[in-house]
């Protein structure tokens, strides 16, 4: 009856979808994704997997939490094309990826040890941090905040081109304004330009800074960022061995 019934009993869709707790719905519609190989079809039309079926959705379901729905999907299919080559390519950009996250953590946290405590910017009413920096009630202006990072006007404008601070303007003078993040964020950027880190791989970094809502809230999210990465690269080698186990079933 084919490839598809070469590895064993004949299974239910349901058979399939409760070892799993899955619906016979999603089971179906994994195979119409190209997940699972194409199920041969009893005399009244009924759908029957095998053993091949179910090492190809352990496979797809392990592969998830590493790779993510899309690339786990692209990654099935392609093994089920017999496109081995292209499923091992989706999963080296997947690697890759995972490294790079790694490689951005690590300049955030190279970023946050390396910045200088007596210029880090004060909260509001601490006293003893270090250099202020002029500013009036609503902020500071470009020449203050350049000369007390040691930078030109220019470069504070370079900076801002490239969204690695975000100064308002003054409605009545025009003059850039930076708030106290704006001074975060541009301390940051200096002591990572000094690091030798290029203004596009900053700016993905200055984000995290701002989604965190600065840097101690940041600090604090470093271990769970630390265990997010861990867990998607343990995931990846727990989906490797369900793939490559799913390839010798394959034959």
């Amino acid at each position: 009856m084919g490839r598809n019934l070469q590895n064993g009993e004949r299974l239910r869709p349901v058979d399939l979808a409760r070892g799993h707790g899955l619906s016979t719905q999603a089971v179906r519609n994994y195979e119409e994704a190209g997940i699972l190989p194409a199920a041969d079809r009893t005399p009244h039309g009924y759908r029957v997997y095998t053993s091949l079926h179910a090492a190809a959705l352990r496979a797809f379901l392990a592969l998830v939490p590493g790779h993510g729905h899309r690339t786990a999907t692209s990654v099935m299919r392609a093994v089920n094309e017999d496109a081995v080559d292209e499923a091992f390519r989706l999963i080296d950009e997947s690697h890759a990826q995972l490294l790079d996250d790694r490689r951005t953590l690590r300049a955030v946290e190279s970023a946050l040890r390396d910045l200088d405590p007596t210029t880090a910017p004060e909260p509001p009413g601490a006293a003893g941090a270090g250099p202020a920096v002029t500013s009036g009630p609503d902020g500071t202006f470009i020449g203050p905040l350049a000369r007390t990072l040691g930078i030109r006007p220019a470069t504070l404008r370079k900076w801002e081109r490239a969204g690695l601070v975000r100064p308002r303007r003054d409605r009545r003078t025009g003059y850039r304004v930076y708030s106290a993040a704006d001074v975060r964020d541009a301390r940051l950027a200096h002591q990572l330009r000094r690091g030798g880190y290029l203004l596009e791989q900053i700016a993905p970094l200055i984000a995290q800074v701002r989604a965190a809502g600065g840097l101690e809230p940041l600090e604090a999210a470093l271990c769970d960022w630390h265990g997010r990465l861990s867990a998607r690269g343990r995931a990846m080698l727990t989906g490797a061995a369900e793939l490559e186990a799913y390839l010798r079933a394959r034959g």
